[in-house]
């Protein structure tokens, strides 16, 4: 019987592990603390307890993540609400499968000491930007909330550089600009600047950082248990902020500096909690204030934008 036993045993260990579901995520940028509970769930192996096989890809172009899953070359893709309103009605198969940022980040940046107190400062004033469609729709609403339009100002186009070019005078202002980042950066370099925050401006609340999938294939099993996966990495977040960072900021030497540590505090309490969670009436506001603006023709309804894929 021992003999039995100790065979029996053998040949269970000697079993070959299952495989493990290997999925693609693309980043919308290269890895910043806007995707601590991606890296953390990685590092501390809440992926692997979901029987999945995270790529996690930095993007050559941050423009093409979205593009790269409607085309089926990725599962996954971080992207941004208000750009998912504007390619669904371009025709691209995507849907919003989960948050990742749960609040704006974006805002009105410009330098605390400088001339514009208001929004309303910016009349015959140059605001840079770094994409245009949705940031100048955005800008208009700011401008109208505070009796302005497009035509007082001058739109400069800074490609990418949101605050050099406010701290060297190109521009009096930039949209576009992250909370979390510029306002670091500028005082870091000794420049304090000033945020108008687009949800007190004016505009709809929205999800900053939301992945995406392709509606005609995603595996929603699959993206279910990497979104638990993430929600496991962020409340891990929440307990545990400076053993995370630590965390986080040990996977690559580049993240140990002074403004990665001053964002991972500052987004830690903007990670979707519930990253499956989904408020339909935060969609159709989103999409009701981009029609209005003349960005989209008509208004889609909100299951053809966003889903949970836990709803049975």
């Amino acid at each position: 019987m021992k003999l039995k036993s100790a065979i029996a045993a053998l040949l269970l260990t000697a079993q070959p592990a299952l495989a493990q579901d290997k999925m693609t995520l693309i980043l919308d940028w290269f890895v910043n603390p806007d995707h601590g509970p991606i890296i953390v769930a990685q590092e501390k192996g809440y992926f692997a307890d979901q029987n999945l096989e995270v790529d996690v890809i930095a993007p050559a172009d941050p423009s093409d993540p979205p593009k790269l899953v409607a085309a089926g070359k990725m599962d996954l893709a971080i992207s941004y609400q208000p750009q998912l309103h504007l390619q669904v009605h371009e025709g691209l198969p995507l849907q919003r499968v989960g948050t990742l940022v749960a609040t704006p980040l974006n805002c009105l940046l410009a330098l605390a000491d400088g001339p514009i107190k208001s929004p309303a400062d910016l009349k015959g004033k140059k605001v840079g930007f770094s994409v245009g469609g949705v940031e100048e729709a955005v800008l208009a609403s700011i401008l109208t909330h505070h009796g302005l339009s497009l035509s007082d100002i001058e739109l400069v186009n800074v490609n990418w550089s949101l605050s050099p070019s406010l701290m060297s005078g190109q521009v009096d202002a930039v949209i576009g600009a992250f909370r979390n980042f510029e306002l670091n950066q500028m005082d870091i370099e000794g420049v304090e600047g000033k945020c108008f925050f687009v949800e007190e401006e004016g505009l709809p609340p929205y999800d900053e950082l939301i992945y995406v999938a392709n509606t005609d294939t995603m595996d929603k099993d699959m993206i279910a248990r990497f979104l638990a996966a993430t929600e496991k990495a962020t409340q891990y977040i929440v307990n545990h902020p400076e053993d995370s960072w630590e965390i986080f900021s040990g996977t690559s030497s580049e993240l140990q500096d002074e403004l990665n540590a001053r964002a991972w505090v500052d987004t830690l309490p903007r990670f979707a909690l519930r990253p499956t969670a989904m408020d339909e009436g935060r969609y159709a506001a989103f999409e009701a204030f981009l029609n209005e603006a003349g960005l989209i023709p008509s208004q889609n309804p909100v299951s053809k934008i966003a889903i949970d894929v836990t709803a049975k």
